[in-house]
């Protein structure tokens, strides 16, 4: 699981609420773009085969994949990274979090704008975003909220999103 080249700028994050596009999505995007398969709502067992699914699709178009989970059992799975507390991906909400933050190939920092994740959150804005991002000791991927246009809004160079490439 050493990873051998670059994180990828645009990530893909599963969820329940994109899981039936998911095929057609990972087709879409740019050519070594990552998955970020969290599938929290479904059993072991049914996970596990909807990641073997999906990370087979995604490897076939160059994408990085990032399994929720722990770095043991991302390894175990065959996925690229572990995303969660303690993973190469670590989601991080504030200056608090931020400093937790170990050996972390990445923080997901979040939530930049308003997003339906999290209705009625508090959103971080740009300036906000800048500030915290600017004390984190790996790189940032903006999360919450980001959508082509926000993205290019946010005027930042990695972003991931859930929502962001339904059509």
């Amino acid at each position: 699981m050493a990873r051998l080249k670059p994180l990828p700028a645009l990530w893909l994050v599963s969820d329940e609420r994109n899981d039936a596009a998911l095929e057609k999505t990972l087709q879409r995007l740019p050519r070594g773009s990552g998955l970020i398969f969290r599938h929290y709502h479904l059993d072991a067992a049914r996970r596990r085969a909807r990641f073997d699914e999906l990370a087979r699709l995604a490897r076939a178009r160059g994408h990085m994949v990032a399994l929720a989970g722990t770095r043991r059992q991302a390894r175990q799975w065959g996925a690229d990274l572990a995303y969660g507390p303690g993973g190469h991906l670590q989601p991080v909400h504030d200056l608090r979090e931020i400093g937790w933050t170990r050996d972390a190939a990445a923080l997901l920092l979040s939530p930049v704008f308003p997003t339906r994740s999290h209705p009625g959150a508090k959103a971080l804005g740009p300036l906000r975003f800048r500030q915290l991002a600017a004390r984190a000791s790996a790189p940032v991927i903006a999360l919450g909220g980001m959508n082509p246009r926000t993205a290019r809004r946010l005027k930042w160079p990695s972003w991931a999103g859930i929502d962001a490439f339904l059509r």
